[in-house]
């Protein structure tokens, strides 16, 4: 199956979404100005690492660049650099800045621009990590083993500059060339390590193709996005990083607060639905085989792989944010985030997302042996609950642009028959779920197909007014 489609639609219009969503357009004049006013608090005591060649690596066209990277193979195993924005030391506790950023809780994304956190003037110029110029940072730095397992780990204020800036495409094409930055030529080999340190831990990662809303001049497609190799082992970057972040929180019981990312484990009950739909699909999944490396084991662009990656979506519910201000009172699966298979903590993107720069304070104090400041252990309980509100509304808006793009595209096709594969059957409650690749969307599907066919189905209903679509089974 082909998974790499696009349709020219009209010209949509997403400014109904920011309406129906209540996102803020303008950032407050006195917030703006206190950004473009913003200095560096820690200028005279941070240590200064402009000698690291780092890069970052970021989507194309991104000004926020939060990370900046630099790893080294060495012979007991790995350093890692990774110099994070520091937001903690430009933003003044109680400013307009501070509050209006503590209000929106996070970066919004949509295709016809963002619904920032910080006004531009910050989170695309003076605190981003662009290339070239020197920048206030936290830095860890981390040591690992030949098996990419950490041996110690730390964080401090430095001064860095960014050499290069790449994207994940660029990143691929370098490495598939042998012609990778000497900061990420270790980047290939630790990622692979670090996939495999997941999957023994119990991580689950799904490989679905994702939809994207592009601009096409004045119009809009869809588009699916493969994921690339280079995703992935930057993403372990991160993930690696904030599980080390929550380790040091951990770590410091004593401390008066700290924040994690947390995720249940799925329910015994969603891992033997999975098991049934396996078996009928004639996957072999052998009885210890944890779902994790199941999955791992899959290739997503089979009917198999799809539908059991789709449902395993369900296997990945109930993430949250736990502030540790009572340990005693929190279960290790409390502590956890099931997805990871351990414990995690949002650090590596306060250029974004408000969790980063509080957990990232706590763990600037902890490893210099100071006290969490107070407007850190004031805010974080707040801090948590935003993000626990605008991370829902966050996905609202992302579905709500793309059930918006589905309807206008597929409006002038009522009617057309498209070939689609089922990824889930219809029960009781609810129709079958299908994914038709040529537009690719997914949607559901009156009629009874059977579960990982390909079947022929029927447009009904395609309506921009209430963003919705309906397919019927064509062989029923």
């Amino acid at each position: 199956m082909e998974l790499h489609q696009r349709i020219v639609s009209a010209p949509v219009d997403f400014g109904a979404i920011r309406s129906e969503f209540g996102l803020a357009s303008d950032y407050p004049a006195e917030a703006v100005s206190n950004a473009r006013a913003a200095v560096d608090a820690f200028a005279g005591s941070r240590v200064d690492r402009t000698e690291i060649e780092f890069v970052t690596i970021d989507p194309p066209g991104a000004m926020d660049l939060d990370q900046a990277l630099h790893l080294e193979r060495t012979p007991t195993g790995f350093t890692l650099h990774y110099a994070i924005a520091d937001l903690g030391a430009v933003i003044v506790p109680g400013s307009a800045l501070a509050r209006e950023s503590e209000t929106r809780g996070q970066t919004f994304y949509l295709p016809d621009g963002t619904v920032p956190l910080h006004p531009p003037v910050l989170s695309e110029d003076a605190a981003s990590l662009l290339p070239g110029v020197d920048r206030p940072a936290a830095l860890w730095t981390i040591e690992l083993d030949e098996a990419a397992v950490p041996q110690s780990f730390s964080v401090t204020r430095a001064l860095v500059r960014s050499r290069e800036r790449f994207d994940y495409a660029q990143v691929q094409a370098a490495a598939d060339a042998g012609t990778l930055h000497p900061a990420l030529t270790a980047l290939p080999e630790f990622g692979r390590l670090r996939i495999e340190a997941g999957l023994a831990r119990g991580a689950i990662s799904l490989r679905l193709p994702s939809q994207d809303v592009v601009r096409h001049g004045d119009n809009w497609r869809l588009e699916l996005e493969p994921r690339t190799a280079a995703d992935d082992w930057n993403e372990q970057v991160s993930l690696l990083t904030g599980m080390c972040a929550a380790r040091i929180m951990l770590e410091h019981q004593g401390a008066p607060v700290g924040l994690l990312r947390t995720m249940p484990p799925p329910p015994d009950s969603a891992i033997a639905s999975m098991r049934r739909t396996a078996a009928a699909l004639g996957v072999d999944w052998p009885a210890d085989l944890p779902v994790g490396r199941m999955l791992a084991g899959l290739d997503a662009n089979t009917p198999a792989g799809l539908v059991l990656m789709s449902e395993a979506t369900s296997l990945l519910r109930g993430a949250g944010y736990t502030v540790l201000a009572e340990l005693d009172q929190l279960t290790e699966d409390q502590l956890a985030h099931s997805g990871i298979g351990a414990p995690y903590a949002h650090v590596t993107a306060p250029l974004r997302r408000l969790a980063d720069r509080f957990a990232t304070e706590v763990c600037l104090a902890h490893c210099a042996g100071t006290e969490v400041p107070d407007w850190a252990v004031d805010g974080i309980a707040a801090a948590a609950g935003t993000l626990r509100r605008t991370d829902a509304v966050a996905s609202k808006v992302d579905r709500a642009c793309i059930d918006l793009t589905e309807a206008t595209v597929l409006a002038p096709r009522v009617g057309t028959e498209f070939a689609a594969m089922v990824l889930r059957e219809a029960n009781g409650s609810r129709d079958a779920e299908i994914f038709v690749a040529d537009p690719p969307v997914l949607a559901r599907c009156a009629g009874r197909p059977p579960e990982g066919a390909h079947v022929p189905v029927r447009l009904v209903t395609a309506d921009s007014a209430t963003r919705t679509i309906e397919f019927a089974y064509a062989g029923s």
